[in-house]
């Protein structure tokens, strides 16, 4: 199902004008594409934005603005406060839905593996894939079954399944989800010497960073 998402224009504005416009509960952004005689400065909602943000963000989406319709977009940019995470800015970038596009999609996992069951714990190592294929074609995720799964053994993105059409770019034998076996017990003395040597290496690396400074 595609997610529509309302804007309003805007025009070009200074740091301060857009901080006031978050304060009022919008995020500014910017729609980029070939149709476009230049970037088109939009606003958007930011509770709409964050329904995105934890729903599917790649997917392709409506974008309605008032007095300019709806164009199929992409979610391509996300700018974020270091410290909160709240969303700054985003930039969008329209497509045409007969066209091929380049976009990652997100892993969904379903199942339960035959190691975790014994205990083994599941490492999700590939959280998307970066695929081609025809913008209308893009699905909104790839299923990895991870139920046949047992101790030291995983799915790579060769032994996923994609739909016809949908090509992945990334390397066939890299590893998407993984089952490991519980890690032993470490014991005290162990412990301390893991935390030494943890120690040892943070400071040959703030050594090495004064260092660099120093040059």
């Amino acid at each position: 199902m595609t997610t529509t998402l309302r804007a309003e224009s805007r025009q070009r504005s200074t740091k301060g004008a857009l901080r006031q416009l978050r304060i009022q509960g919008r995020i500014p952004g910017v729609v980029y594409g070939k149709g476009l005689q230049e970037p088109s400065p939009i606003a958007l909602d930011s509770k709409e934005v964050a329904s995105l943000m934890r729903g599917n963000a790649h997917a392709v989406l409506q974008l309605e603005v008032p007095g300019s319709g709806s164009q199929s977009v992409l979610l391509t940019d996300v700018q974020r406060d270091k410290l909160s995470g709240q969303v700054l800015h985003v930039d969008f970038h329209q497509i045409n839905l007969n066209e091929k596009i380049k976009a990652p999609v997100r892993v969904e996992v379903t199942g339960t593996s035959q190691g975790e069951k014994e205990g083994g714990l599941l490492t999700v190592v590939l959280h998307e894939i970066e695929v081609e294929c025809v913008a209308r074609d893009l699905p909104e995720s790839i299923v990895a079954d991870i139920s046949a799964l047992g101790f030291g053994e995983n799915l790579t993105i060769g032994q996923l399944a994609f739909p016809p059409g949908v090509k992945p770019l990334q390397d066939e034998e890299a590893v998407v989800i993984a089952v490991l076996a519980p890690q032993k017990d470490v014991s005290a003395e162990e412990a301390d010497a893991m935390s030494d040597a943890s120690a040892e290496n943070a400071n040959h690396a703030e050594a090495a960073k004064a260092a660099e400074v120093d040059v």
